[in-house]
Formats: structure tokens, C-alpha cells, sequence
């Protein structure tokens, strides 16, 4: 890779990362309702599991999607169809609460699968292996270094929005200043997907 591409990689890598998409808002509804600690293995499994699936992606699984475009689109529907449920968990999750159904964040390996139907992630990933390789240079370090730069840029800024949704815990004591919060999470999530496949 250029080096003159290393700067605008960071750039992209942080931008989306830290702006709003399915990823952040799970994750910020997960540190309002189960806090840091016991959200840590959904942080993690976002953190690792892109990359992973960016690394993957780029090595192999993007010349099936040339291959048979129409995969692209079955993961994209699936990806939207499983968000849509996650909008209505995290709509109706106070109330879940309150009838004492076991409610618990995502486990680490959920989140690291997650990103596989992520439509989201799949943009920012081959986004970014069309964008910042060049010919004549091991693609495979040049995927690596862009999976390493991902997993630099994430830590911070899926943190971010967990220490956000903890925060929040403080603020959204009332059962409906939550109920409104949950609603307007699912909503933006729902948003999210419409977006995407806008695009």
C-alpha cells in the first residue's frame, strides 16, 4: 500500500467506525440496559469480528460475490430481515425487563457473526479493499494492514457509544423516558437498513 493512501485509510476507517449504524446503536442500547461490563463480549465480538470478516472477505469470499452476485444480495436481505428483529428487541426490551423474561446482551461469538449480515460492514469493508489496495503489492498485507487499521480505529470508537449507552443509564431513570429511548433506537436502526439499501 502507498503510503500516500495510509492517511486517508485512518480517515475512512474512523469516520466509519464512530458514525451512526447498526453496529453502534445495538451497542449503545446494550450499555444502557446491561452496562460496560456485562457489554464487553458485544464490544469485543464488533471489534475482532470485522476485521475478521474484512480479512476473510477480502481474501476470498469477494471473488464468490463477483462469481454470483445474487449472494451478495441474499446476505443483504438476510442482513436486513435479522436487523429488523434486533429493532424489535430493542423496542419492546424494557418491557421484557419488567415480566422478568431472561434478557442479556449479545454474546461475543453473536456479535462476531453479526458482522457477516451486517450490510453496513460489508460497504465499509470492500469499500476499503477497492479503495486503499494498488497493484504489484502483496494483496495480502495490503488487506491485513487495512484489518489492522480497522480493528486501531474501532476500539475506540464502538467504546464510544458504549460508554455513551452506560451513561445514559443515569439519566433515563423512568420506565418512559427508556420506553422512549428503546423506540427511538430500533427506529434509527430501522433507518440504518432503508439507508443502506438506498445506497
Amino acid at each position: 500500500m502507498a503510503l500516500a493512501l495510509l492517511f486517508p485509510l485512518l480517515l475512512f476507517s474512523f469516520v466509519a467506525s464512530i458514525t451512526p449504524g447498526p453496529n453502534n446503536i445495538m451497542i449503545m442500547s446494550s450499555g444502557l440496559h446491561f452496562g460496560i461490563k456485562k457489554s464487553l463480549p458485544h464490544y469485543l465480538g464488533i471489534c475482532i469480528g470485522f476485521p475478521t470478516m474484512v480479512l476473510l472477505a477480502g481474501m476470498g469470499v469477494g471473488i464468490l460475490f463477483t462469481t454470483f452476485p445474487f449472494l451478495h444480495q441474499w446476505i443483504k436481505m438476510i442482513g436486513a430481515i435479522y436487523m429488523l428483529y434486533l429493532a424489535w428487541q430493542i423496542a419492546v426490551s424494557h418491557v421484557k425487563m419488567h415480566k422478568h423474561t431472561r434478557t442479556k446482551p449479545l454474546t461475543f461469538l453473536q456479535a462476531f457473526l453479526f458482522q457477516w449480515v451486517n450490510p453496513k460492514a460489508w460497504v465499509m469493508g470492500m469499500g476499503a479493499v477497492t479503495a486503499y489496495t494498488v497493484p504489484g503489492v502483496n494483496i495480502f498485507y495490503q488487506i491485513l494492514l487495512i484489518c489492522c487499521i480497522f480493528l486501531l480505529t474501532a476500539i475506540p470508537s464502538i467504546g464510544v457509544w458504549l460508554f455513551f449507552g452506560s451513561v445514559l443509564k443515569r439519566f433515563l431513570k423512568s420506565d418512559t423516558h427508556r420506553n422512549y429511548f428503546n423506540y427511538t433506537m430500533s427506529l434509527l436502526l430501522v433507518l440504518s437498513i432503508a439507508l443502506i439499501f438506498i445506497e
